[in-house]
C-alpha cells in the first residue's frame, strides 16, 4: 500500500488537527499522498483531485467524514480495488470503523502491523433507457429510490425480473437496496434488515395501494427492470425522480426504463477484529438491550 488517497467531508475544516495527524504519519512511513477537492487545500495549497480521479492513483484511501462522505465515494469506484477506511465525522456513523480518538492506533494497524480484515461490499448499477436511448448510468452503495416527489399522487410501475413480470405497483415509489442499505431508507419504508453477507437485492415499494404488495428479497444475480408507467401532464411527471443514495437525483419521464442490477465492482472496507453487527444494530437502532 504505498500510495494513500485522502477524501474529506465538506466541513472537514472543522477537523483540520485530524488531517494533519494522518498526513504527518503517512509522511512518516515514505507514502505518496493524494488529495481529494475538500483536503488539498488546507495541505498542498494546490487544487485537489476528484474522488474519481484519486481512487483510480491510489491502493488505500482515508475517508474522514461519516456515512455521506462514504456514499459519495462509493460512487465514484472504478473497477481498480481500493481499501477503504472511513474515519467517522459524522452522526450515525453504520459504515465507518475508525474513530478520530483511535486513529493513530487505526492507522499503525493498517500500515505497520497490517492487522485488518477486508469487508467486501455490492455497489448498485442503476441505468436510465429513455426511448431506447441510454440517458443515464451511475452507481449505488445503499439504495435506488424511485418517488413522485411533492404531489401527493400514486405511481405506476411496471417491475420485472429477468424479464419476468414480477408487479405491477401503485405507490409513492420504490426502493431497490442493498443488504448494506437495508437499515436505511429500505427499514423506515417496511424493509427487512438483512445482513450484509447474503447476495440478495431488497424491492420494497413506498405506501402502496395494495396491502398485498409487501417488500422481497431477490438473489443479486438477477436484473430489474422498472417501466414508468405513469401518464400525467408535463408539469406532473417533472415532479418524479430517481435517487441514488439520498444524495444525487435524476429527473424521469412517462416510458422511461430503470434497469438496476450487482455492479462489477465492489467497495471493500477495512475492518478490525470480530464483526460488530449486533453490537452496532443495538446501538445506532436504539434497540435498548
Amino acid at each position: 500500500m504505498l500510495t494513500v488517497g485522502i477524501i474529506g467531508k465538506t466541513k472537514i475544516r472543522e477537523h483540520l488537527d485530524l488531517l494533519k495527524t494522518v498526513v504527518d504519519f503517512l509522511k512518516k512511513e515514505r507514502k505518496e499522498i493524494y488529495f481529494d477537492k475538500n483536503t488539498a487545500e488546507f495541505v498542498t495549497k494546490k487544487e485537489g483531485l476528484t474522488r474519481a480521479e484519486l481512487l483510480k492513483k491510489v491502493d488505500i484511501a482515508v475517508i474522514l467524514g461519516g456515512d455521506g462522505t462514504i456514499l459519495k465515494t462509493a460512487r465514484s469506484m472504478s473497477y481498480k480495488k481500493v481499501l477503504i477506511f472511513g474515519v467517522n465525522l459524522g452522526r450515525l456513523g453504520f459504515l465507518t470503523e475508525g474513530a478520530p480518538e483511535n486513529i493513530l492506533k487505526d492507522l499503525k494497524k493498517i500500515f505497520i502491523d497490517q492487522k485488518f480484515r477486508l469487508d467486501n461490499r455490492a455497489l448498485l448499477r442503476v441505468t436510465v433507457y429513455r426511448k431506447g436511448k441510454k440517458v443515464m448510468t451511475s452507481l449505488a452503495l445503499n439504495e435506488v429510490v424511485i418517488n413522485q416527489g411533492s404531489f401527493a399522487r400514486l405511481i405506476d410501475l411496471r417491475t420485472e425480473i429477468n424479464q419476468r413480470k414480477i408487479a405491477h405497483f401503485r405507490a409513492d415509489g420504490l426502493i431497490i437496496a442493498t443488504p448494506t442499505g437495508s437499515t436505511g431508507h429500505s427499514l423506515s419504508a417496511g424493509g427487512p434488515i438483512v445482513h450484509y453477507d447474503l447476495d440478495g437485492l431488497i424491492m420494497t415499494p413506498i405506501c402502496p395501494a395494495s396491502l398485498a404488495n409487501r417488500s422481497i428479497v431477490i438473489p443479486n444475480d438477477r436484473q430489474i427492470k422498472i417501466i414508468l408507467d405513469t401518464k400525467r401532464k408535463d408539469e406532473d411527471l417533472k415532479q418524479i425522480g430517481l435517487t441514488l443514495d439520498g444524495q444525487e437525483s435524476f429527473q424521469l419521464t412517462a416510458d422511461d426504463e430503470i434497469r438496476i442490477r450487482k455492479s462489477g465492482r465492489v467497495f471493500s472496507f477495512i475492518r478490525f477484529g470480530t464483526p460488530q453487527y449486533y453490537r452496532i444494530l443495538r446501538k445506532k437502532l436504539k434497540w435498548g438491550i
